[in-house]
């Protein structure tokens, strides 16, 4: 009688290099220079695709029973949320304009992750790195539908969120986090690695995430902070993906170094430029604070970041070009962001506000060398206007960066009084730069930058206008005409917080719910 032999249980790593490497194949009647065009033009030179490794190990059929896991988790919460009118607990309804920037201009950028994680998992010759790229873009357009759900709630009792996804294809402001990503996903495979799981995974994630979805929390929005907590495995995954994205190059090849040094010089710049906004949410936009843009930058990026960089000084790595001017800047872009946005409400589709005295004060005790001197004098010059009935309003449209097509509103690094402006000239055409950095990203590739959709521009030529307009005709309001092709319902979705319907309502609601 034989002697029977129990089968031989895989270990984890067994199981994922089965689950990866097995998976591939050498092509044959194609070369594979044709099978995959793009793993060589960008000038990365990969002698060994087996050596990417997957800190995780983590294989498709494990993939699907965690993430259904945590969807039942989401999704229950979600529901009762919903159903027992959790809006009602909020701190105040100036909260939810915060997160209609979050779906308007963060929700999207989702979306366009997946799309290209799934456009780079096709072109990589490793199995490996094919397998973690199709995890990841599944992860992104999971968060699209959670983050969409999650936030859909208050679509239906609050102004502001009914059309995202066209206003982030058409609405000004938007036009920042568009590019950013719409600059990523026509770079090449390597790059846009570098752009997303690295640079902006990997070193600026946490900006947006802890912080913010702390705020969330802190200001009674369950819906939101609990599809934090159930992204931010999988965004602790992509840090960890991120980081080995960027060893696995530098370690293939000495001559990756430079190619590297550039997209992280590149790519930290451009993120940190879209991390702005986050700047003016923290700061401006959570009636309870958690801690400020100042404070968030030192932890996450100056300690972190830096330290991460000095990390990767063995690979000859130094930190981005632009980590200095990004470390003096924590002082005054929130400021002036939202003192921008203030005097563009009109064509914005969220409200903003002048802070309370209380607020001011906050702000005060967190910036003490800069808003007292520089912001605060402004804050309370448009809360006089406001008060006296003529709100400070900008109707001149702004010259925007050729890069971030951010408004020309940051300062000199070492000087906030003085606007920072750079210009360089290509076949004959001038182009406008609110950094030395934006300058030098688009003076290594203008080619790219040249073709860059910029919403003032557009505007400016006459694309903003629905079908039938007629600009000549009597008593033609160019903004309204503007304001109906963006679909922004005026008077409800912009203008100032103090006179809007979302205040009237909430305000309303909860005086209601106090007297039940």
């Amino acid at each position: 009688m034989d002697t029977r032999v129990e089968k031989k249980k895989l270990s984890l790593r067994e199981r994922y290099h089965l689950m990866t490497r097995g998976l591939g194949w050498e092509p044959t009647y194609q070369p594979t220079e044709k099978v995959f065009p793009f793993t060589a033009y960008e000038g990365i030179k990969i002698h060994d695709w087996d050596k990417w490794e997957d800190p995780f190990r983590l294989t498709m059929d494990a993939y699907w029973k965690y993430q259904g896991e945590k969807e039942k988790k989401l999704y229950a919460v979600i529901d009762a949320f919903a159903q027992n009118n959790g809006f009602l607990s909020l701190t105040d309804a100036r909260y939810l304009n915060a997160i209609k920037i979050f779906i308007q201009g963060v929700t999207p950028l989702e979306y366009y992750a997946h799309r290209g994680f799934a456009f780079a998992g096709r072109h990589f010759r490793g199995e490996g790195l094919r397998v973690a790229c199709q995890m990841q873009s599944l992860d992104e357009l999971r968060h699209t539908q959670t983050e969409l759900h999650s936030i859909s709630v208050y679509n239906k009792f609050f102004n502001g969120f009914h059309n995202p996804l066209h206003w982030f294809d058409r609405v000004w402001y938007l036009s920042v986090p568009k590019s950013f990503f719409e600059d990523a996903n026509s770079s090449g495979p390597f790059e846009f690695l570098t752009a997303i799981s690295f640079s902006f995974e990997y070193v600026l994630t946490n900006l947006l995430f802890v912080p913010f979805m702390s705020g969330a929390a802190y200001n009674g929005d369950l819906s939101t902070v609990t599809f934090g907590f159930s992204a931010q495995s999988d965004e602790s995954r992509h840090m960890t993906l991120g980081i080995e994205c960027i060893k696995f190059m530098l370690e293939q090849d000495p001559d990756n170094v430079p190619i590297v040094q550039r997209w992280i010089d590149k790519w930290f710049w451009r993120g940190y430029r879209v991390l702005t906004l986050v700047g003016m949410m923290m700061d401006y936009m959570l009636p309870k604070r958690v801690m400020s843009w100042r404070e968030a930058w030192e932890i996450y990026g100056e300690q972190n970041g830096g330290a991460l960089f000095q990390d990767l000084g063995r690979y000859g790595i130094r930190e981005p070009a632009g980590f200095r001017d990004a470390c003096d800047g924590k002082d005054h872009i929130s400021h002036q962001a939202w003192l921008t946005f203030y005097t563009y409400d009109p064509v914005a589709a969220f409200h903003t506000w002048v802070p309370s005295d209380a607020e001011l004060d906050w702000l005060s005790a967190k910036y003490p060398e800069s808003f007292d001197r520089y912001y605060r004098p402004r804050l309370l010059y448009l809360r006089e206007q406001q008060a006296a009935g003529t709100p400070v309003a900008n109707k001149n449209l702004p010259l925007l960066c050729n890069v971030c097509q951010i408004p020309m509103f940051f300062t000199e690094p070492g000087d906030p009084r003085r606007i920072c402006y750079r210009e360089s000239v290509y076949e004959g055409e001038r182009y406008h730069f609110c950094s030395d950095h934006c300058k030098s990203i688009f003076d290594h590739e203008p080619e790219k930058y040249v073709q860059s959709w910029l919403p003032v521009h557009q505007i400016y030529q006459g694309n903003c206008f629905k079908p039938g307009t007629d600009p000549t005709a009597p008593g033609f309001d160019p903004i309204k005409a503007v304001l109906d092709y963006y679909e922004i319902n005026n008077g409800r979705d912009n203008l100032w917080y103090d006179n809007s319907e979302d205040r009237r309502n909430f305000e309303a609601w909860t005086a209601e719910a106090r007297g039940n």
